[in-house]
């Protein structure tokens, strides 16, 4: 069995939502996930991160945007198995 991969912590990148700059903290392993579904949507990441922003505030009770991408991350990798 595969040592699992090392914990790293979050690192912070700038996305431009809505023409906005806005600050993203997560850990390498989402950023890799959010870039690889960009690319399987053919999208930039900025413009799916907003989609992602769109559907969050679409909530009742909307969390950061932080935690709405790894929730939304998490829900595709679920709909891919």
């Amino acid at each position: 069995m595969d040592a699992p991969a090392p914990l790293h912590p979050p690192v912070k990148r700038s996305v431009t939502i809505a023409g906005h700059p806005t600050s993203i903290s997560l850990e390498p392993m989402f950023w890799e996930a959010l870039e690889d579904e960009a690319r399987r949507q053919a999208l930039p990441v900025n413009a799916l991160v907003a989609r992602i922003d769109v559907e969050r505030m679409e909530a009742d009770d909307p969390p950061n945007l932080t935690s709405a991408i790894r929730q939304w991350l998490w829900r595709q990798r679920g709909a891919e198995e």
